[in-house]
């Protein structure tokens, strides 16, 4: 699935939900940043049941680094819906993939 969601990213074949755009903007998260932790990221999650569809949360790095945390339609539409982006917190995750028992 991985690929497949790596190929979306690559042909541009994205999709934003407005929550997505509002926690980017409030994160500063770019687009950019996005693509790219998308494009070496794996997934860490899978939401098979999810009320809307199912979907996936992916980890990557950012160009620079930087952890980030995409929630993601399975692609099997059209386009890869972006549900909602952010960047781990370290308390919470174990190594940004495990989240820790609180």
């Amino acid at each position: 699935m991985i690929t497949e969601i790596r190929r979306k990213v690559s042909d541009g074949k994205l999709e934003y939900s407005r929550h997505a755009v509002d926690q980017s903007i409030t994160r500063n998260i770019g687009v950019d940043e996005i693509r790219g932790a998308m494009l070496n990221g794996e997934i860490i999650e899978g939401y098979p049941e999810d009320k809307y569809g199912p979907s996936s949360l992916v980890f990557g790095r950012t160009l620079r680094g930087r952890p980030v945390h995409i929630h993601c339609s399975y692609p099997t539409r059209d386009f890869l819906k972006i549900i909602t982006v952010y960047e781990p917190d370290s308390e919470s995750w174990e190594g940004f993939k495990i989240m820790k028992d609180v």
